[in-house]
């Protein structure tokens, strides 16, 4: 292999395999990473100069967990005295909050509760859908529809059926972590396969239900196992039907060790380097030819990191997240308001485009509040 055919064969959108893309990233300079993802973004998008961002929520309907992620700090095992369930009354209050922010989405996402079945989640969501019908719901992920799914005895399909039916409008991608289930047994041992997590996504798409994917990296997998990532989340993409928008971003991010179970039992830090992130998110952008959006993650790397990766392939800038509780417990500090987001982006030199989660643009709120609310 050489690093000038595979960009070459990059360049005009063929897919690399995951040995071609773990060769780029050994040994390939950053340099030419950087302008090859560049410049498929410039084609991808049509040389537009926008990049996008979305104003939203991340509320959690319950912090109680049996799935026992040794990186997560966020999760509470039942019976624990800190142990919640968000109910509506405090939904509608944290909604109109986020109205006032200029907001239109709730990310919500929450553990694999052993008593939470099929019917808590369609009450929740049509009860949201029923006070503010213009919200949009970009709810739950993966692990949790397999968990509700094990819990009712039911399919993917029926659960994510009767979500739909109830309020959900997109599915994140959570919870995909490194999808090989060597990696998964080490850390989320309690979540369902990476099998299982592609096939969800599977039966959402047929649905047409819009999904998102991630990719948590830097703790104990292999490279060989981050491009094997890669390559699973674009065969399924190229199953999807042609009328369905699939995955409709890819969002990579570090993990987080602060006061983590891998970091104080295993001795296993996060090591990600600003550059190993940059190469990552132009690898991104070269892996995966067929999603449209690659976010860069200015939570877990910062804005002047993620400033960068606008330049060397990401035309996405996330969410100011007005809340957002579960990596924020393991460490990432940042926060932007949305002047703040927009102010970034321009420094950048890019025009900032507020987004929906289908990633249609939209006008920015007038008269929208600034201030960040602290939790």
């Amino acid at each position: 292999m050489q690093v000038q055919s595979l960009l070459e064969k990059a360049i005009h959108f063929e897919f690399l395999s995951a040995e071609e893309g773990e060769f780029l990233f050994k040994n390939a300079p950053t340099s030419s990473l950087m302008y090859v993802g560049n410049e498929l973004r410039r084609i991808k998008k049509q040389n537009s100069n926008k990049v996008t961002w979305i104003i939203d929520r991340n509320m959690n309907t319950t912090n109680v967990c049996i799935a026992n992620c040794k990186f997560c700090n966020f999760y509470r095992i039942p019976g624990h005295k800190d142990a919640y369930i968000t109910d509506l009354s405090q939904y509608k209050t944290k909604i109109e909050e986020t109205i006032k922010y200029g907001g239109n989405q709730l990310l919500l996402q929450g553990g694999h509760h052993p008593e939470l079945g099929l019917k808590f989640y369609v009450d929740i969501f049509s009860g949201i859908k029923k006070m503010f019908p213009n919200i949009k719901l970009h709810a739950l992920g993966p692990p949790e529809i397999a968990h509700i799914s094990k819990l009712e005895g039911i399919t993917h399909t029926e659960v994510l059926s009767e979500l739909k039916s109830a309020g959900l409008d997109t599915l994140p991608g959570a919870g995909a972590e490194i999808l090989n289930d060597r990696v998964r047994r080490m850390i989320s041992k309690g979540k369902c396969s990476g099998r299982e997590w592609l096939d969800v996504m599977r039966a959402a798409h047929q649905l047409k239900i819009t999904t998102s994917a991630t990719m948590m990296f830097g703790h104990v997998e292999t490279i060989s196992e981050r491009f094997e990532h890669l390559v699973w989340l674009r065969e399924v993409q190229s199953e999807k039907p042609t009328d369905a928008k699939g995955f409709v971003a890819f969002i990579p991010w570090p993990f987080m060790d602060d006061g983590t179970l891998l970091k104080r039992v295993k001795g296993i830090s996060n090591t990600v380097s600003d550059d190993e992130y940059i190469r990552i998110i132009a690898l991104s952008r070269i892996m995966l030819p067929n999603i449209d959006n690659i976010q860069a993650s200015w939570l877990t790397v910062g804005e002047k990191t993620a400033q960068i990766c606008l330049h060397a392939g990401a035309n996405d800038f996330g969410s100011i997240m007005i809340e957002e509780n579960v990596v924020s417990a393991a460490g990432a500090p940042h926060r932007f308001t949305s002047a703040g987001i927009q102010r970034s982006i321009k420094n950048a030199g890019f025009e900032p485009q507020l987004r929906t989660q289908e990633y249609e643009y939209r006008d920015l709120p007038e008269n929208i509040e600034q201030q960040i609310i602290k939790y």
